[in-house]
């Protein structure tokens, strides 16, 4: 299995924290975003549509974060990161759709590098449209945790779910985009618990055999 990714890319970031909850064995392989090497002809004959992560494994090229983690949950069951509960898993699947959704495509590489070139965007600008977006998010998702008498200590429940797999790349790009995360305690809470697993330590950007 090869996993193709970038390690400050936020959909490869929750795709290594899902590998690494499930235990599947990966190579992997640096494509660097700085070089676009995502657009070049090697990338594109795995992903036509430019985009890390990509995760290969023998004849099978799976694309789009979402769908390869929904695959990593039927191909490897356990430890699941979806509740039994029909109803839970369609909150966990909202919570995760928060950020999935709602956020990320917004503050995504290809958007701002759109708004510098396009619209002429410095980095002060470029911090304030993805805080906006951000803080949206996050106020959303702040009130879903309060709301929840069934959360001790991960965004459901006792353990990490899908929701946290999406949540702890989100934080650490606010934390890039100099947002103050202070205004979300239980996002915070989230996040502290998860930095106590492996799995999320050994997903960090700053862990990645390419971080720089």
């Amino acid at each position: 299995m090869k996993l193709y990714n970038f390690f400050r890319s936020g959909t490869s970031h929750r795709l290594r924290i899902a590998l690494n909850l499930k235990g599947p064995d990966y190579d992997y392989v640096a494509v660097d975003l700085r070089k676009n090497e995502h657009q070049g002809a090697a990338f594109k004959a795995l992903n036509p549509q430019g985009l890390v992560p990509a995760l290969v494994e023998d004849e099978l090229v799976l694309t789009q974060s979402v769908a390869i983690i929904e695959w990593l949950e039927e191909r490897y069951p356990t430890p699941a990161l979806l509740p039994t509960d029909i109803n839970a898993r369609t909150h966990v699947r909202a919570l995760a759709a928060v950020v999935g959704c709602d956020i990320h495509p917004v503050n995504n590489k290809r958007i701002l590098d759109t708004l510098r070139a396009s619209f002429g965007a410095d980095d002060a600008a470029i911090n304030t449209w993805c805080a906006t977006w951000i803080a949206a998010g996050f106020d959303a998702y702040e009130a879903l945790l309060a709301a929840d008498p069934r959360r001790a200590g991960f965004s459901f429940g006792n353990a990490p779910t899908i929701a946290d797999v999406y949540l702890i790349p989100q934080i650490e790009s606010a934390r890039r985009f100099k947002v103050d995360l202070g205004r979300w305690p239980l996002i915070m809470e989230v996040d502290a618990q998860c930095g106590t697993l492996e799995a999320f330590q050994r997903a960090a950007p700053m862990a990645q055999p390419d971080a720089s």
